[in-house]
């Protein structure tokens, strides 16, 4: 009964888990996306603010710097001139032949940084064309070999451009590049772009994700439910089973009444004795039969003396026992104060199952079964100790799972009703107390106690 709670909480719990793995990283894969997109953004407004720099310095004048130079050639012509110049000829020569050369240079910080910086380089992994409003003329990092395109098929090299284009405009708007060219006017030029590899695969990453959480969800949930109808099917085949043992000792006492009966020399003190053990066998059949009908409701709990209630059970299960080739021992302490809140017959299975087990775990000729009742505070122990063969420590949580037995014909379900009736139909605990191999088992049933002095 427990492992089917087990397998549907695990189930429950798997796909929570998924689903909170799912959540987790699409919000995560969110952020980290729009982040990104934001600094691609940013990159890409100042790629297009170095173009637009570049463009507005190659429309200015070489150098700057021209009107200081030549005032500054002038003033050394006039001092080569004077009678007796502070400088040689020779070093005023040089300094014009420097001046020259200074008025020749273009104003290289800015520009050249931008231009190796941002132009020249490809650092940028963003897909971007450069392109005026009739057509495109600079594009980086596309996924088509467009340089190579233009040289074998340049119409489809331009049909891809603008395919790119559009794209590239549904997903961003162009930065508009202004250039003020004092030879052409004011000039337009637009940068398209559009997200780099990076984020297209971000952005498709949690989905993968989550297809790979679900088959594995998938494949968990249909082995727990596989387990759970192979443990139901056990269950089933175990109650069944169950049922038939339960009425087949007091059909099988039945007919060998009605056998005795019908013997034509049987007198009267027999015939009585054959009709009192068919009223026993009668309210055995009642008794399980009540057994059956409990399973599954809420049964009612009665104050009730534990003694009668063991020691009958231990009577019904000492005449029982096989006197031929074994001889095993059956002893019961219980003292006679001790009551708890018990439903009867659902209790008297208990008891009877765990006698039967220590009675099937002797397998000497000879052996011992002991049960002792004692109360400790609130609480009521009843042990149930034998001489058999042991539990291996490492299966003592097992022998209360259904279908779990050692046994050549047994199907493992004795024990589980044991724990479950006494769990939870009666507030208490059943558990392997101790138990060494090839010297016994005890187990212990614990009980809340009914209050003294009533």
């Amino acid at each position: 009964m427990q492992s089917y709670r087990l397998s549907t909480n695990l189930k429950y719990g798997l796909v929570l888990f998924a689903v909170v793995i799912a959540v987790a990283s699409l919000t995560y894969a969110s952020r980290l996306v729009s982040q990104l997109r934001a600094r691609e953004q940013k990159v890409i407004q100042l790629w297009a603010g170095a173009l637009q720099e570049i463009a507005q310095m190659q429309g200015q004048s070489i150098n700057p710097h021209q009107p200081e130079f030549s005032e500054l050639a002038s003033l050394l012509v006039r001092l080569r001139a004077q009678p007796d110049p502070v400088l040689s000829a020779e070093e005023i020569e040089d300094y014009l032949e420097a001046i020259r050369w200074a008025q020749s240079m273009p104003p290289a910080g800015e520009a050249s940084f931008i231009a190796s910086a941002l132009l020249i380089s490809n650092d940028i992994p963003i897909p971007s064309i450069l392109a005026d409003s009739s057509r495109a003329i600079s594009w980086r990092n596309l996924p088509e070999d467009i340089e190579a395109m233009m040289a074998t098929d340049s119409v489809r090299a331009v049909q891809l451009l603008a395919a790119y284009q559009r794209e590239m405009d549904a997903a961003n708007p162009p930065i508009p590049i202004e250039i003020d060219d004092p030879v052409h006017g004011n000039l337009r030029q637009y940068v398209h772009y559009n997200e780099s590899r990076l984020i297209r695969e971000l952005r498709i990453f949690p989905y993968v994700q989550l297809l790979i959480v679900g088959l594995f969800i998938s494949v968990g949930y249909f082995g727990f439910s596989y387990i759970r109808r192979n443990e139901q099917s056990n269950l089933w085949v175990g109650m069944a089973k169950e049922a038939a043992h339960q009425l087949g000792t007091p059909i099988s006492s039945l007919m060998g009444w009605i056998e005795l009966l019908r013997m034509p020399d049987l007198d009267e003190a027999q015939r009585g004795s054959a009709v009192e053990e068919i009223e026993k066998d009668v309210s055995r059949l009642k008794r399980v039969a009540n057994r059956f009908s409990n399973i599954g409701s809420r049964p009612q709990l009665l104050e009730t003396p534990l003694e009668p209630v063991i020691m009958g059970m231990v009577e019904y299960i000492r005449r029982r026992m096989p006197s031929v080739g074994r001889r095993v021992r059956l002893e019961a302490q219980v003292a006679p104060d001790i009551a708890v809140p018990l439903n009867t017959e659902l209790f008297e299975w208990v008891i009877e199952n765990l006698l039967k087990n220590a009675l099937d775990a002797i397998e000497s000729e000879e052996g011992a079964i002991t049960l002792a009742a004692t109360r400790e505070g609130q609480r009521v122990h009843i042990d149930v100790q034998d001489t058999g063969k042991g539990i291996d420590r490492r299966q003592w949580k097992n022998v209360f799972r259904p279908g779990y037995s050692t046994k050549k014909r047994g199907w493992g379900l004795g024990l589980s009703l044991a724990k479950r009736i006494v769990e939870e139909y009666h507030g208490g605990s059943l558990e392997v107390l101790q138990s060494r191999l090839g010297e016994g088992t005890t187990f212990r049933i614990t009980l809340p106690a009914a209050p003294q002095g009533r």
